[in-house]
């Protein structure tokens, strides 16, 4: 896992159970900080864990298999 700048730019490499982590975490925040809503950075992440959530087979548009695959202790089944 690391960072890495080039120029104004910040490269990361981390796993994907910690991008959960994060994206789990901003996201039940988002009501809180509304300035992180339309960030490039949630954004991508979204993109991101979606596209790997679609790759494992999984539903995005359904909400519940969604929050399961990202690891959401409260999801519904």
């Amino acid at each position: 896992m690391s960072f890495e700048e080039r120029g104004e730019t910040v490269i990361g490499a981390h796993s994907l159970e910690e991008l959960k982590l994060v994206y789990r975490v901003l996201h039940r925040h988002l009501t809180e900080h509304t300035e992180l809503m339309d960030t490039h950075f949630l954004i991508e992440l979204q993109n991101f864990l979606h596209a790997q959530a679609s790759a494992d087979g999984v539903d995005t548009a359904n909400h519940s298999a969604w929050d399961a695959w990202l690891g959401n202790t409260d999801a519904e089944q």
